[in-house]
């Protein structure tokens, strides 16, 4: 193939070297498995330039997701609440995991359960949002959560 992607025809190998020395081009084998091989005229340094700025604008379009962190106490205000779970709804809006912790202290440890109370409300509450990706797990003096954004059929 020629460089405006035009078809040259059949041709021995030294004939397509010497056509792409002429033309101040590389000789690049594109098909070699195909019977004939096919090989293609181009500037090579020209086309991996731009394979890597189109590589390169594929990962900068690439959505980056983080986990986001909301931290909660055992004996948390209804408005407290209604507040953090605003904050983890923008987050996982935005498309982010968000981790959702528990923080125990001194006796509170010995109520584990008012802990996972309030991590299964507020799965409960973001439910059409989120969905579950680690059920609520005690880990030292915290009990951890992590939601997913729930993924939008187009």
């Amino acid at each position: 193939m020629g460089p405006d992607g035009k078809q040259l025809g059949i041709m021995d190998t030294r004939e397509a070297l010497r056509l792409a020395q002429e033309m101040d081009l590389d000789l690049v084998l594109v098909g070699p498995n195909a019977d004939p091989p096919v090989a293609r005229i181009m500037d090579y340094s020209k086309w991996r330039y731009e394979q890597q700025m189109a590589e390169k604008e594929a990962r900068k379009k690439a959505k980056r997701t983080e986990v986001k962190s909301i931290k909660f106490r055992v004996k948390i205000d209804e408005h407290d609440y209604q507040t953090k779970l605003g904050h983890i709804k923008r987050f996982l809006q935005e498309g982010h995991k968000v981790k959702v912790t528990i923080m125990f202290r001194g006796r509170e440890m010995a109520h584990p359960e008012l802990g996972e109370r309030i991590l299964n409300r507020v799965a409960e509450d973001l439910k059409d949002l989120a969905v579950v990706e680690m059920k609520p797990e005690m880990l030292g003096r915290d009990m951890n959560m992590l939601l997913a954004p729930v993924k939008v059929s187009a």
